[in-house]
């Protein structure tokens, strides 16, 4: 059984920044690739940046230069620091692993209960 939770959203300006934190638990953590994905009123949910388990990143290109995944595998942790954020990158933020070591391989349908984003002045 895998479970995710997800923190550190909140309500900030344009052009500030959050830091999200998923702890993952569960044995798969450090060989799956770890995904965050985020969801806005009446949109689909969406990829926005992806880990491999050796540290590779990808990124949306909405979010290229503004976002850094990161990864602990000592603590079952991925992160998501967004800096420079609009209002546009409103939405509520979920992480989820993949069944292999990148994102290339099919994802896990594990899902948290996500942590909200707002951005607005």
């Amino acid at each position: 059984q895998v479970q995710l939770v997800e923190s550190g959203g909140g309500l900030v300006q344009p052009g500030g920044s959050l830091r999200l934190s998923c702890v993952v638990s569960g044995s798969i953590f450090s060989i799956s690739a770890m995904g965050w994905y985020r969801q806005a009123p009446g949109k689909q949910r969406e990829l926005v940046a992806a880990i491999s388990s050796a540290g590779n990143t990808n990124y949306a290109d909405s979010v290229t230069g503004r976002f850094t995944i990161s990864r602990d595998n000592a603590k079952n942790t991925v992160y998501l620091q967004m800096n420079s954020l609009k209002p546009e990158d409103t939405a509520v933020y979920y992480c989820n692993p993949y069944k292999g070591r990148t994102w290339y391989s099919t994802p896990y349908d594990y899902w948290g209960q996500g942590t909200q984003v707002t951005v607005s002045s």
